[in-house]
C-alpha cells in the first residue's frame, strides 16, 4: 500500500483484465434485435417526397404488420380492449347490459306513474306558461 501523497504506478495488466471481464458480461447479457418495427403509440410525420422522384412515386409492397399496428393503435381504448385498462376509463366505458331491458316485466321495469297531485301541477304548469306566452 502505497503511503499518503504517492500514487501507486498504473499497472496496465489488472486494467485490461477488468477491460476484458467487462465486455465478457456485456456480450453475456447482449440481445440481437433483428425485427424493427415502428412504435404505434409516438405520432408520425409523414413528409411528402419530390414528385419528380423516381424511388418516391414509385409503388412496392404493402406491409400487412405495420397496417395492422397502425390501424389497431388510432382504434378507441373500447374497440381495443374488452375491459377499462385505467380507473380513468371505467368512467363513460360503454358496455353491454347484463340482461336485456323488458319493458313487460314488471320485476324489473318501473315506469314513470303519475299521481293526482302531479296531473294537478301539469295543468297549472301548463296554464301559466299560456298566460305568459299571451302577455
Amino acid at each position: 500500500m502505497a503511503s499518503k501523497g504517492i500514487k501507486e504506478p498504473v499497472n496496465h495488466v489488472h486494467l485490461e483484465a477488468i477491460h476484458t471481464e467487462t465486455i465478457h458480461k456485456e456480450n453475456k447479457h447482449e440481445k440481437l434485435y433483428t425485427n424493427y418495427s415502428i412504435n404505434p403509440y409516438k405520432k408520425m410525420h409523414t413528409i411528402t417526397g419530390k414528385p419528380n422522384s423516381l424511388h418516391d412515386t414509385e409503388e412496392g409492397e404493402e406491409d400487412t404488420q405495420f397496417k395492422k399496428v397502425i390501424k389497431r393503435a388510432n382504434q378507441e381504448p373500447v374497440k381495443k380492449y374488452t375491459y377499462p385498462q385505467t380507473e380513468a376509463q371505467e368512467i363513460g366505458w360503454i358496455t353491454k347490459p347484463l340482461i336485456d331491458a323488458d319493458r313487460g316485466d314488471k320485476r324489473i321495469s318501473f315506469p314513470m306513474q303519475n299521481s293526482a297531485i302531479t296531473k294537478f301541477m301539469d295543468e297549472v304548469w301548463k296554464f301559466k306558461e299560456q298566460t305568459e306566452n299571451l302577455n
